[in-house]
């Protein structure tokens, strides 16, 4: 790693690793969190006149995937400090970096992000959550689907429409929703997946807001909104790298000390070349997710949308091939609750589908990087 990390990144790595070691696969999530953020990792990307480490999203994904890659992933990480936290200290107004981001750096503030809602799915340009101004604040109208953490938030980033007082169009534009706010309900979405962190359907039904609410410029809503969803992207694929890891050392190890016949099934390319190329395609893809976070540091936000989507994209093809390998790997046992593989397939899967689909990000590449026309 030393050719493509500095000496404090590598640091920073094994550091983590050595969080993460500590807590494995049995953690828990309240005690993780806890202690990442007094070690200064919840917040190392966040400003450090606000309390955090003056990092960025290379410093932030090194976290994430180092303790995925020890069976202990923060999924709020991704939510929390990477997207609401890095949209608030980019556009947020003096008194919301005030209010929200020391806590959100030292983890006693957590903060969800609605996007998804039921009928528009991948296509943002159909949320149907709006926004409409009063007197003194707003009125939010709408539902979510999918949004993690809710429980456990103290306030979720909404993505609603305000209509464009010349044109009459709506234009994204970004809300902090209190918890309590009267009108937010919540409900759990029973899910088949094996997490800590749960999902949550959200109706929205005539919150008011005071105007400060509003995160940013009504005028810039496209690019305030991803600001926060290409760091989304980096840190799924830190998310699906770390997992793709975390089942390849599992069955590396059982390939080392597993004995059928005359030597250990490790030695029979069967085994050793599919498990070699997951290696491969899990490095490939953590190449491509430093491109993209070192692009998105650096303020190239163009750059870092293609670099961002095509990390996420390898990550979690590579992710989905390592922990099928591994399970294939260990056969039988591969299946069992002693060695944790068997709830990886599922979780795998999230770092296809979310936060946006594989083929959205084949449709995103096929019309920005390689200019073919849209089908739609």
């Amino acid at each position: 790693m030393s050719t493509v990390e500095t000496q404090e990144l590598t640091a920073l790595r094994a550091a983590v690793s050595a969080l993460g070691q500590r807590h494995g696969r049995g953690y828990v999530r309240e005690e993780l969190w806890a202690e990442a953020a007094k070690l200064g990792y919840l917040g190392v990307n966040l400003p450090e006149e606000h309390g955090g480490g003056g990092g960025g999203m290379q410093e932030l994904s090194i976290v994430l995937e180092e303790l995925g890659a020890a069976g202990c992933p923060l999924l709020m990480m991704i939510v929390s400090p990477a997207i609401c936290g890095t949209v608030i200290a980019r556009f947020g107004t003096e008194a919301q970096k005030e209010q929200w981001l020391p806590g959100l750096a030292d983890g006693s503030l957590t903060m969800a992000f609605g996007i998804t809602e039921p009928d528009a799915g991948s296509n943002s340009h159909r949320i149907t959550t709006t926004a409409r101004r009063t007197d003194d604040g707003w009125v939010l109208n709408g539902r979510k689907v999918f949004v993690s953490g809710v429980d456990i938030a103290d306030a979720t980033l909404i993505v609603g429409r305000t209509e464009d007082a010349r044109s009459g169009k709506l234009k994204p534009c970004l809300f902090i929703v209190p918890r309590d706010a009267e009108g937010f309900r919540r409900s759990q979405i029973d899910m088949e997946l094996a997490a800590q962190e749960k999902q949550f359907e959200l109706v929205i039904d005539d919150v008011r807001l005071p105007g400060d609410a509003l995160v940013g410029e009504e005028d810039a809503g496209l690019l305030q909104l991803f600001a926060g969803l290409n760091p989304e992207r980096i840190m799924t694929a830190a998310f699906a790298i770390g997992m793709g890891r975390y089942a390849l050392a599992r069955a590396i190890e059982y390939a080392k000390t597993r004995q059928v016949w005359k030597d250990p099934i490790g030695a029979h390319q069967a085994i050793a070349h599919p498990l070699a190329q997951a290696h491969i395609e899990l490095e490939l893809a953590r190449l491509m997710m430093q491109k993209a976070a070192a692009l998105y540091d650096a303020g190239d936000d163009i750059g870092a949308g293609e670099a961002a989507n095509m990390a996420k994209y390898a990550a979690g093809e590579a992710c989905v091939r390592a922990v099928d390998q591994a399970v294939h790997t260990l056969g039988g046992n591969g299946l069992t609750r002693e060695y944790g593989l068997a709830q990886l397939v599922t979780a795998s899967r999230v770092a296809r589908i979310a936060p946006v689909s594989r083929e959205m990000i084949l449709n995103y590449v096929s019309h920005q990087s390689l200019g073919l026309p849209k089908s739609y």
